[in-house]
């Protein structure tokens, strides 16, 4: 059906969209059984067939061939041809973009995709469209294996707009950091940062909750005072030689540390890298958007961040241009970093470095990523204690098989639709190859409703061939 022919939906049908949660009995036990595991954490090692236990919420046991009184009426997943691997972590996703998908594909500049969306519809966002864009963003990042993500939602035009956000993030069952800002361009409510007190009070009383809080600023004093007496981690876009050039006083003054996490950082010389590195800074980059939209370099940085100490999570960012998964986004970075580290070599540079592995790319989209949003206590690998993010993704999938080597599998063949089983904090959240608790038709009600309404106030006739940007009304 076109996007102009749907009415609004009502509040009380978006927040039934999905299935209401229930709780995570503490006594509950499951086991995964006979899978490959991958478990990123040293202390665990990897398992050409292993079972992990799981009770309540978290991972008990991980090891080969558990038995006795622990796995004892347990619920059983035959995870046999399967790989066991932690649930990915996108570090960066403006989630409220969900109903833009590929609006602009072929956005050539960081201006055409701001054109596109923060300039123009962007500006005519009501709560109940930020419900939908979460909802559907948080849908789609299960459904893909990524069980956490930090969103970074600069487009919180009223305390009821952030509310809407947190809503749906809660409602999809995703373990995510909500970092809310103010928008780059229309009307809003002014209430940043003072809206941050009452969300922190109000919305993330508890810090063990799937859904936690940080905030997204651009430098700015107050609002990183503020942020930082709340006890929030500050998400910026970090990139360029201007922004670059604020670093040595930043830095000098104390007001960079280890719950700073810049985007992209692209443009920056040795100098401001080693700045990031001594003060501890997290860094987060993103090989699609930073080419596609020609971030300085044009080519994820990615390297840069390792010459230098860093050790980088990489992010998906935007899916107004291309898709929502870390497969995409992986391969991307692995194949740029070999290229130019071809190049170099080619080019007679002796000090090229090595070529990266996969192990190194599936560390930057799960325990890396973690880190970056301060959850690396809590999830990025799989080990006994950690909450239960979990991903089984089905080796034998026409596909897939043989599986020669699970990691090359992961980082270099699989795909959303190999994805079979996803378990956030002990929650099965996706069970063979579906969502769980999802009225589909219900979501696409909704979407097509938020499209037709945010279409129209731009003056925007779909095109579902247009090669050139959308020419919306901007603010």
């Amino acid at each position: 059906m076109p996007a102009n022919s749907y009415p609004s939906t009502s509040w009380d049908a978006l927040r039934h969209i999905v299935a209401p949660l229930t709780p995570v009995a503490a006594g509950k036990r499951l086991l995964i059984k006979g899978a490959a595991i991958v478990s990123m954490d040293a202390s665990v090692g990897d398992l050409a067939r292993g079972d992990v236990l799981i009770e309540g919420d978290r991972i008990a046991v991980i090891g080969a061939e558990l038995s006795g009184d622990a796995v004892e009426g347990a619920e059983v997943i035959d995870a046999s041809n399967m790989i066991a691997m932690p649930g990915f972590v996108d570090s960066h996703r403006h989630a409220w973009e969900g109903q833009l998908r590929r609006l602009d594909p072929n956005s050539p500049t960081l201006l055409d995709y701001l054109r596109s969306t923060h300039f123009s519809v962007a500006t005519h966002y009501r709560p109940e469209d930020m419900y939908v864009g979460n909802l559907l963003t948080a849908l789609g990042a299960l459904d893909a294996g990524i069980t956490t993500l930090v969103d970074n939602s600069h487009n919180a035009r009223s305390p009821a707009h952030s509310d809407a956000s947190i809503d749906a993030l809660q409602d999809a069952g995703i373990r995510a950091v909500y970092a809310p800002g103010k928008p780059l361009a229309g009307a809003w409510a002014q209430h940043w940062p003072q809206d941050l007190a009452r969300l922190k009070q109000e919305r993330f009383e508890d810090d063990n909750a799937l859904v936690t809080m940080a905030m997204m600023s651009q430098w700015d004093r107050d609002t990183w005072a503020e942020a930082r007496r709340l006890g929030l981690r500050i998400v910026t876009e970090f990139l360029g030689a201007d922004m670059g050039k604020l670093l040595p006083e930043l830095r000098d003054e104390g007001l960079l540390g280890p719950d700073n996490i810049f985007n992209h950082c692209t443009g920056l010389t040795d100098e401001q890298w080693e700045i990031l590195r001594e003060t501890g800074v997290n860094v987060n980059v993103c090989p699609r958007s930073d080419a596609q939209y020609g971030l300085e370099e044009g080519l994820t940085v990615y390297q840069r961040a390792i010459d230098h100490g860093i050790a980088p999570a990489i992010s998906i960012d935007v899916e107004a241009s291309y898709g929502g998964d870390m497969f995409g986004e992986m391969r991307a970075a692995y194949v740029m970093q070999r290229g130019l580290v071809q190049h170099r070599r080619y080019q007679g540079d002796t000090s090229a470095p090595a070529p990266v592995s996969v192990r190194s790319i599936l560390e930057t989209a799960t325990i890396n990523g973690a880190r970056v949003a301060g959850l690396s206590h809590a999830t990025g690998s799989l080990a006994p204690g950690k909450q239960a993010d979990l991903v089984l993704i089905r080796a034998d999938d026409i596909n897939l098989y043989p599986s020669n080597n699970a990691i090359g599998t992961i980082v270099h063949a699989a795909e959303r639709s190999n994805v079979d089983t996803v378990i956030v904090g002990g929650r099965i959240r996706k069970s063979g190859g579906k969502l769980l608790g999802l009225d589909m038709q219900a979501l696409k009600h909704a979407t097509e409703a938020s499209r037709t309404h945010l279409f129209a106030r731009v003056g925007y006739a779909p095109d579902i061939f247009a090669d050139t940007p959308p020419q919306l009304a901007q603010a």
